[in-house]
């Protein structure tokens, strides 16, 4: 059967969008991207990357794309699924022996010290990459906060190993919680391709797919088009910040430590678009790919993200009253949305409000880019449903 193509242009709609938001202040600057399967769509930039500066925010301009790191970690296990060199149901410690020691946390005693027992069963990749392991992110949970601090523990910003020996909330498989569970699926892919995880990354995904621009440490001409995270004030102000991701840590963040472009990381969404093929190239087997994309967590269910870190991140429910399940890295919207996305699209985001979708419904995959904080931004957020929207021709 002949594929269906899909011509993706940037709708008169959305650049009118992008370019109100801007000149009302309401973000600094934003960078889009495209595409359909066969297309290659487009990529373009609105406003600055800087408040007070001129430079303008373009298609190769530099972000923090934080947690959509994950997927591309994601790839890099399930190819090594295929190779047969990581399993999805094995137990982890199988692969880094650090995850045996893996507790779950029961409470706290009188002295506030944690009360841990072993889990019931071992984690596994597949917990790791559905967020059914137990690991929690310290933004969307106090207890986990709490726990961290009584351990005398680092925060995952340092870089320091040691920062992912968090407790486990629940024992795995039996709840959903986001957390840190892609990180340590990208010391499993460590272990598994005896490489270190920006090197592997490199050489058998961002290579192949072009991404000259996506990596864990800012080379001098990324620095160059590097766009600032921005900070938003509670009365809606922005100004810039000097957030960068360490640059020389312990371990290389599976969980969220890439930069990249609009351009590079729709070459990635379109690869998932096409089931794992880019041009020649292919980089997945169908198949692995039609098993990432699927709902692995029924009969649970994405809960809404509430916020422990107001600073870091707003409360976060991307779907009101819309059911929503976890792929293998992927949020997946069990029913079409509002903004058109055909059920079983697959989306995620990353903290500095850094947004996409792949949608094999309709055969799309979009791309957001600003750089503001705390995550969850409505304004950001606004923006992203109003792209997508406007892309499927709603509203």
């Amino acid at each position: 059967m002949q594929e269906r193509r899909t011509k993706v242009d940037l709708p008169n709609a959305v650049a009118t969008l992008m370019q109100g938001a801007v000149q009302a202040g309401g973000v600094p600057g934003v960078a889009l991207a495209a595409a359909g399967r066969e297309q290659a769509g487009f990529a373009r930039g609105f406003g600055v990357r800087r408040l007070g500066a001129p430079e303008p925010m373009e298609p190769d301009t530099v972000v923090w794309i934080a947690s959509m790191t994950k997927a591309i970690v994601a790839v890099a296990a399930m190819r090594l699924v295929e190779a047969g060199r990581l399993a999805l149901d094995a137990p982890a410690a199988e692969f880094v022996a650090d995850l045996a020691e893996a507790q779950v946390l029961e409470g706290f005693d009188a002295g506030g010290r944690p009360r841990l027992r072993p889990p019931k069963r071992p984690v596994t990749l597949r917990h790791l990459l559905t967020h059914t392991s137990g690991f929690a992110y310290e933004m969307w949970s106090a207890e986990t906060i709490r726990a961290r601090r009584a351990l005398g523990m680092p925060s995952m910003p340092t870089g320091r190993l040691a920062a992912l020996r968090l407790p486990l909330l629940f024992d795995p498989g039996e709840d959903w919680t986001y957390g840190i569970g892609l990180d340590w699926a990208g010391r499993l892919v460590e272990a598994a391709s005896g490489q270190r995880l920006g090197a592997h990354l490199a050489e058998t995904i961002l290579g192949p797919l072009g991404m000259a621009d996506t990596a864990f440490r800012l080379r001098e001409d990324m620095r160059a088009r590097l766009a600032p995270v921005h900070a938003r004030a509670p009365d809606g102000s922005l100004a810039p910040t000097g957030t960068i991701v360490e640059q020389d840590p312990e371990f290389e963040s599976g969980g969220g430590g890439l930069y990249s472009t609009a351009r590079d990381y729709l070459a990635f969404a379109r690869m998932i678009l096409n089931g794992g093929r880019h041009g020649k190239e292919r980089l997945l087997k169908p198949e692995t790919v039609a098993e990432m994309a699927r709902d692995q967590i029924a009969p649970l269910t994405v809960k809404p993200m509430h916020s422990a870190m107001p600073a870091a991140s707003n409360d976060v429910e991307f779907f009101p009253g819309l059911p929503c399940g976890w792929g293998l890295s992927f949020l997946v919207n069990r029913r079409q949305s509002a903004e058109g996305r055909a059920a079983g699209g697959l989306a995620w985001a990353g903290l500095a409000n850094t947004y996409y979708w792949i949608d094999h419904g309709r055969g799309t995959a979009g791309v957001f880019l600003t750089q503001i904080l705390p995550f969850f931004d409505a304004k950001a957020v606004a923006l992203f449903r109003g792209f997508e929207a406007r892309m499927n021709g709603v509203g």
